[in-house]
């Protein structure tokens, strides 16, 4: 059975910034993830049109002033980044059976949210390709941990081929905590007031659902409008213009209503009353789409848990979780966005978790070489 250095659990851009930064260490690593695909709650859609423009359904926006580490990566990787269109009128939706408010100054914001040419996928597969072959493995999910606190920990892990055992000196759980709570079973198990702690963590949008339409033209612009919308109405609580410079228009909005309400209606139904929204807002052009897609993230296993289901209201907080105790101190560490003191949340809370905890494992490497 080989043995890793360390093995990280999850290859959102948490679990592989930390796998570059272990990589650039000269550390060994190997990256496990169950989604066939890497990035996360990362997602970027391709619609097969004539162009190759990706699309968000996961996180789209960065704000570079407020976000230094992605801001640094994102130009240490030479992605290009460009602003995000909010010239025009914004629209509120009071009543449903009267008309949008208009106000023709819009919201221009400082700092002004900036997105990535071809979609946040990008930044996930730029940081992947900086990773040795091979050191990525999809479709292999974790199900268990065994640890003495003496040895390495044994970890059993079910992939395409059938079911593996794994050894690794550290694991980083690169994913939110309720999952790592929830899906993982660690022998011996954890104290009742950490994994009470891990469950209490809310997972960041978990429970939020993406509607976006791509279209031939921008309408809404020809119209005068920004395409940024607050509605009371709903089933879409806010809309933005989710246009790309390489691809087609479009708009994108978050779905206001609870994931049982959105389990009831099904895909389509859900889809068809968020362009009977679009149809209201900026009239019936907006029933002609190109492509539809609906990204319900809390119907997603390796997102979310039955605790999610409701969307956490405001911003939850965030940070570092309790620490491990026992057999597993040392050789378990935390990364994710929801790790994160300062940014939690946000992909830049992503980068400061991957970071802490590649510090964590140095720190007690230094200490077993000293205490050696």
């Amino acid at each position: 059975m080989r043995r890793n250095g360390v093995v990280i659990v999850g290859a959102g851009l948490s679990g592989l910034y930390a796998a570059a930064l272990l990589t650039r260490s000269g550390v060994a690593c190997t990256v496990l993830e169950a989604r066939a695909r890497i990035g996360g709650r990362i997602l970027s859609r391709a619609p097969n049109l004539a162009s190759a423009a990706c699309y968000d359904l996961g996180p789209a926006w960065f704000w570079p002033d407020m976000q230094p580490r992605l801001r640094r990566l994102i130009g240490a990787l030479g992605l290009e980044a460009f602003v995000q269109h909010s010239e025009g009128a914004v629209l509120v939706e009071r009543f449903r059976l009267e008309p949008p408010q208009r106000y023709e100054r819009g919201f221009n914001t400082e700092p002004r949210s900036m997105r990535l040419l071809g979609g946040m996928a990008t930044l996930a597969d730029a940081v992947a390709a900086m990773l040795p072959p091979g050191c990525v493995q999809c479709g292999v999910q974790v199900t268990a941990l065994h640890g003495d606190g003496a040895g390495p920990v044994e970890i059993d892990a079910v992939g395409p081929d059938g079911t593996r055992k794994i050894m690794a000196d550290t694991v980083i759980l690169a994913l939110p905590p309720r999952l790592a709570a929830g899906q993982i079973a660690f022998s011996p198990a954890l104290p009742s007031r950490l994994r009470g702690a891990l469950e209490a963590v809310p997972t960041w949008m978990a429970g939020q659902a993406k509607v976006l339409a791509v279209y031939e033209d921008a309408f809404w612009k020809a119209q005068g409008l920004s395409g940024m919308v607050s509605s009371f109405v709903g089933p879409l609580g806010e809309v933005h213009d989710a246009s790309a410079p390489d691809g087609h228009p479009a708009l994108f909005g978050f779905v206001g209503l609870p994931a049982a309400a959105r389990a009831a209606l099904g895909a389509e139904g859900m889809k068809q009353q968020a362009l009977a929204q679009f149809v209201r807002l900026f009239g019936p052009r907006a029933a002609q789409p190109l492509a539809v897609y609906l990204q319900d993230w809390a119907l997603e296993p390796c997102t979310a848990t039955p605790a999610d289901g409701q969307a956490a209201g405001g911003h939850p907080t965030y940070g570092p979780p309790p620490p491990f105790e026992g057999p597993w101190l040392g050789r378990v560490v935390f990364a994710g966005t929801e790790a994160a003191l300062e940014h939690g949340g946000y992909l830049e809370g992503a980068l400061e978790a991957a970071e802490a905890a590649v510090k964590e494992i140095a720190e007690r490497a230094t200490l077993d070489r000293m205490a050696g």
